[in-house]
C-alpha cells in the first residue's frame, strides 16, 4: 500500500513539475505583449503589423503551455482510481 502511495505521490509531483514549463510560458507570453506595447507606442502606424506579428509568436508559445497541461491532466486522471482509494482508506484510518 505504501509502495502504491509512493508511486502516486511521485505522479502527483511529477504533474506539478510540468506545470513549470507553463509558469515560464505564460511570463514570457506576458514579456511578449509588454513589448509589443511598447512597439506601438513607438511606432502606432505599424501596430498592424506588430499585433500580427505578436499573435502568431504567442499562438506558438501557447503550444508550451498546452503540452505539459495535457500531460498532467493524463497522469492525474489515469490514475484517479487509485488516488479515490487512498484518500479513502487515509480518511477511514
Amino acid at each position: 500500500m505504501e509502495a502504491v502511495s509512493s508511486i502516486l505521490g511521485l505522479i502527483a509531483i511529477g504533474a506539478g513539475i510540468s506545470m513549470l514549463g507553463a509558469v515560464a510560458a505564460g511570463i514570457g507570453q506576458g514579456y511578449a505583449v509588454g513589448k509589443a506595447a511598447e512597439a506601438t507606442a513607438r511606432q502606432p502606424e505599424a501596430s498592424k503589423d506588430i499585433r500580427m506579428t505578436m499573435m502568431i509568436g504567442m499562438g506558438i508559445a501557447e503550444t508550451t503551455i498546452i503540452f505539459p497541461m495535457l500531460i498532467s491532466i493524463i497522469l492525474i486522471f489515469a490514475y484517479a482510481p487509485q488516488f479515490v482509494e487512498i484518500l479513502k482508506e487515509l480518511i477511514v484510518k
